[in-house]
């Protein structure tokens, strides 16, 4: 008796302060009692906690507090069924707080929970659903609820006799189902019967939450199946037909647009008059979101190809002029992703036109809202496609500024459709002048940085479009556009990297920029793509060539051969054979390195077309111009003579053996190679390539005695006597060793100090310098030829000639390939492939 007086006491002074602010230690003397062995004394002490946790949210969290979480999770489990269901009605009160859910996952409370939903208790099952319907909307908690096998019971409560906890499993359910995998663990469990009746409940929030559970388990096409052997479709009809059904509309369109991505469903949507009911939505609501997502399911059925039975509606019309007087930024989007999902079709993209949409979707660029102005710009995107009109009209609209104006600082969808509908308008010459007058280029330049792979390759494709103009090279280097263009090489996506090759080939296309692009590295990067299996491609080798063909030093040191079309004009150098990995020096930057003993640079500076610089010009001693006539060149010299030993980068040896070949003798006139003063000294700032005059006298002596010369089998014969003449004359193939090729322009390294010499100066040259003054001299008068490059210093010209040209063979008339002998008997044809031209090549 005395303890049931003091509980009582106790209970009676609880009932005092309950309707007023519990005192802390009231409450936690009711906590405390949560841990008695008497039932009756639990059932009070819940009773006290409940009443005191539904005053409020700091209530909540004071218990939380004064540890009575811990008792009431294994209260929930207890044996006594009146403790147990106060217990969870205490829980489930609690739960709704972030507090009391944060601290219910440190206890391992939910198997108990879910473990009370196989009760034959109504009261339980509300408030165990309520704890769980305020704790699943925790990711941990959902994990912990289908661990614990928290599913089946679930569904089976949809069925209850009471409301609430329909809604609470309901609600559970449609917290767990927005997990995919969950989603399809419910369909296993049968739960769209249940959710089709629930349908019909008279609660609109049980209604609410079985459609918005709908909503996300018919994404699943299995699903979708069942709903619609399932007549779920009938149901959905009959609630959006349902005046009275209007709050439920919104969510019953989210489940509909599922259903039309399943073709039989769609199907019988269109033989029900889905669509129509669509465009009744769109004519008749005054809702936003109706309108939206009404707007999203037309966008669906365009996309299923049924353009036809939108046209047949008129829907291009109604979509405009509800644009133009929509107010909400949503259904203006909609409105744009439907516009870009049926510009495809080339009725549906005319009528846009027709009906006024390109200048109502261009004012949306002003917009601040960045998801209307990406759905804008993928609009105009897809309306310029295949469009001259289009494109027009967009241009008359000034779209085009607009659009460039997006380029910066947009985001990755919004620059990357605007860089596609500037493509798609740059086919024209004026709407692409006016790009690039509205500093098109220059816009361009800042997304070349981008990491998104789809602004990059949109970004190449709009430059190539515009690269149709001249001036569009010279404004992207001076924006610093070509520098992330060459890093665009590094790339490791394909697309981009194909893009990129074909941009640098395009914009290589004249000397200046091909220089400026080699300078960057691209040269160097394009080597590496060519050398990598699976980076390579034609387009990283189309680069490649592009590039080089402005670089002929390059091209001619790296593949060895030049084309005819490649004219050696001033400024051409021969460093020899590279590997391809090796780094090409400049003319410049080879000037200033000490002489070595590696074999020679020979240049080419003529000076031709400019007034010639001497090569004395500046010195006191300076000596009258070596002759350029082709008259005999130099004695050899009394100096031991180089043995020929096959090495292209080392410096030649000194033979004993003596020249057996005859050499003309000198004129007075003549200088003397020590007499030559060529400054290219590391001290010369700044560097300049001083004129080769003797060079220049053999251009004006070709002109003269060669040009005009009828027969162009005698022309190349007469210029190879020329070359041979004054490189040395003729030399006999058993006699080739002897020749003091090596020695020479050992001594002119030493003479002019430098590593570069002027092949004018070049008195005893070898197969590759005849070859390449012999290339060059035709070059200067139009002669076609090209330039090859063997082993071991060897080096010819191909040239073809016609048959009355060649021989008095006329048997063929197709052009035929020689080669020119300029070494042992000059002036001589070889025709390619034959064993001559090979003795000619080889060692």
């Amino acid at each position: 008796m005395k303890v049931t007086k003091e509980i009582d006491s106790s209970t009676n002074e609880m009932a005092q302060f309950s309707p007023l602010h519990i005192e802390s230690k009231t409450a936690a003397t009711a906590v405390l009692l949560l841990n008695s062995v008497e039932e009756h004394i639990l059932v009070k002490a819940c009773n006290g906690i409940r009443i005191f946790a539904e005053k409020g949210e700091e209530n909540k969290v004071s218990l939380v507090g004064l540890g009575a979480l811990d008792p009431l999770c294994q209260l929930i489990a207890h044996s006594n069924v009146l403790v147990r269901r106060k217990a969870i009605i205490t829980l489930g009160t609690m739960a709704t707080s972030s507090e009391v859910k944060n601290a219910l996952k440190e206890i391992e409370v939910i198997p108990s929970i879910v473990d009370s939903l196989s009760l034959e208790d109504v009261v339980v099952h509300e408030f165990a659903t309520l704890c769980l319907a305020s704790l699943s909307v925790d990711y941990d908690f959902k994990a912990k609820i289908i661990d614990s096998k928290g599913l089946p019971p679930l569904v089976q409560l949809l069925s209850s006799p009471d409301n609430d906890v329909q809604k609470n499993s309901l609600e559970v359910i449609y917290n767990l189902v927005q997990d995919q995998e969950t989603s399809q663990e419910v369909h296993k469990l049968g739960v769209l019967h249940s959710l089709l009746d629930l349908l019909k409940s008279e609660f609109p929030v049980i209604q609410h939450l079985a459609l918005k559970t709908l909503q996300y388990i018919t994404t699943e096409e299995k699903t979708l199946i069942t709903f619609r052997e399932q007549q779920g479709l009938e149901k959905l009809m009959d609630i959006l037909s349902n005046a009275d059904f209007t709050d439920l509309h919104v969510e019953a369109l989210q489940v509909f647009f599922n259903c039309l991505s399943d073709s039989e469903s769609e199907q019988e949507i269109h033989q029900n008059g889905g669509l129509e009911r669509l465009i009744e939505f769109i004519l008749t609501s005054t809702e936003p979101e109706i309108h939206f997502i009404a707007i999203k399911c037309i966008t669906r059925v365009a996309e299923k190809s049924d353009s036809p039975k939108l046209k047949k509606h008129n829907v291009e019309e109604i979509l405009v002029n509800l644009l133009s007087a929509a107010e909400d930024n949503i259904v203006k989007a909609a409105i744009c992703e439907a516009v870009k999902v049926m510009s495809p079709n080339q009725a549906s993209k005319d009528c846009f036109r027709d009906r006024g949409a390109i200048p109502e979707i261009v004012k949306l660029l002003n917009s601040e809202n960045v998801g209307l102005k990406e759905e804008a710009t993928r609009a105009l995107c897809g309306l310029t496609n295949s469009s001259n009109l289009n494109a027009l009209a967009v241009f008359e609209a000034g779209g085009h500024k607009k659009l460039i104006s997006q380029l910066c600082g947009g985001g990755p969808a919004i620059v990357a459709n605007s860089a596609a509908a500037l493509c798609n308008m740059a086919e024209q010459k004026v709407i692409r002048c006016s790009i690039l007058s509205h500093g098109g280029i220059q816009a361009l330049v800042e997304p070349l940085n981008s990491t998104s792979t789809q602004v990059l390759v949109n970004t190449l494709h709009c430059l190539l479009a515009l690269a149709c103009e001249t001036k569009t090279r010279t404004q992207l280097q001076s924006a610093g556009g070509l520098q992330p263009l060459v890093n665009l090489l590094r790339s490791n996506d394909k697309e981009v990297l194909q893009n990129a090759c074909i941009a640098i080939k395009t914009f290589a296309s004249d000397e200046p920029t091909a220089a400026q692009i080699y300078q960057l590295g691209a040269m160097e990067m394009l080597q590496d793509i060519n050398q990598s299996q699976n980076r390579r491609s034609r387009f990283s080798k189309m680069a490649l060539i592009t590039l080089l063909n402005f670089n002929l030093p390059v091209k001619y040191a790296l593949m060895g051969h030049l084309a005819s079309t490649d004219k050696i004009t001033d400024g051409f150098y021969d460093v020899g054979k590279v590997q391809a990995v090796d780094k090409i020096l400049t003319l410049e930057e080879l000037s200033k390195q000490p002489v070595n003993n590696r074999r020679p640079i020979i240049f080419i500076n003529s000076g031709v077309g400019r007034k010639p610089v001497t090569i004395n010009e500046g010195r006191e001693d300076a000596s009258p111009e070596m002759p350029t006539s082709n008259k005999k060149s130099q004695k050899t010299p009394k100096k031991p003579v180089t043995k020929y030993e096959g090495r292209e980068d080392a410096s030649p040896e000194i033979s004993t053996s003596k020249t057996s070949q005859k050499t003309p003798k000198k004129k007075k006139e003549d200088n003397s190679p020590k007499d030559m003063v060529f400054p290219l000294s590391p001290k010369d700032t700044p560097w300049e390539m001083k004129d080769d005059t003797t060079l220049q006298g053999l251009v004006k002596e070709v002109e003269e005695s060669i040009l005009s010369l009828d027969d162009e089998r005698e022309k190349f014969a007469a210029l190879a006597r020329l070359v041979s003449e004054v490189m040395g004359g003729e030399v006999q193939m058993e006699k080739l060793h002897e020749f003091p090729w090596g020695l020479h322009l050992s001594e002119l390294k030493v003479e002019l100090q430098s590593n570069l010499i002027p092949i004018g100066l070049v008195r005893y040259g070898f197969f590759c310098h005849r070859a390449l003054l012999f290339k060059f001299l035709a070059d200067s008068i139009r002669l076609n030829c090209t330039l090859n490059r063997g082993e071991y210093n060897r080096a010819w010209n191909e040239v073809l000639l016609s048959p009355g040209d060649s021989s008095n063979d006329a048997s063929s008339s197709e052009p035929a390939g020689y080669i020119v002998d300029l070494m042992h008997q000059p002036g001589r044809m070889l025709a390619v492939n034959t064993p001559a031209t090979v003795q000619y090549q080889s060692i």
